[in-house]
């Protein structure tokens, strides 16, 4: 097999995704996840089951999304790769809110949340705190809801004008 080989079915996986076709995506990002693991890139491949996991979501299928990210934010963990995990940990969590189970999603939000703050993604943790905050909010718990906000927002170096804006709101809180 040619190196080549998986990085043109990821390329061919990214034309699909962005003209639309989120089930040929899927698939091809799938087969490139093969290639690259057959070819012992394991990280590689887990990047791959990860952009499949987001096309499976687009696609409205979120059990396969969950299935394709499942681990992989562990094995980016693993190798010290904080960005990518949180980005794992963030995947697994969106099929997991999309398949109902709202505690799971938030456990792995906040694992998300984690890896970002070690990666200094500030804005990714903040977009993070913001989801484990919209959970809470349906969950009832005002106050958590609240506070998620804040210290998501707190490790934002430059923040945008809406972040500007809920830190000035939040200020006001009960």
């Amino acid at each position: 097999m040619s190196e080549l080989a998986p990085k043109n079915v990821a390329a061919q996986a990214v034309t699909a995704y962005q003209g639309g076709d989120y089930a040929t995506a899927a698939r091809l990002f799938g087969e490139a996840a093969e290639f690259f693991l057959a070819a012992n890139q394991a990280l590689d491949s887990a990047e791959m089951k990860n952009n499949q996991s987001v096309a499976f979501l687009q696609a409205k299928n979120a059990r396969a999304a969950f299935e394709s990210a499942r681990g992989t934010g562990n094995l980016f963990a693993s190798a010290g790769d904080d960005r990518r995990a949180g980005l794992a940990f963030g995947n697994e969590a969106s099929a997991l809110l999309a398949l109902g189970q709202s505690g799971a999603a938030a456990e792995n939000f906040q694992h998300a949340a984690q890896a970002f703050q070690r990666a200094g993604e500030d804005q990714l943790r903040a977009e993070v705190m913001q989801a484990i905050a919209g959970i809470q909010l349906k969950q009832g718990k005002i106050m958590a809801s609240l506070l998620s906000l804040q210290i998501g927002l707190a490790g934002v170096r430059a923040p945008t004008l809406k972040q500007k804006i809920l830190l000035f709101l939040l200020r006001f809180r009960a």
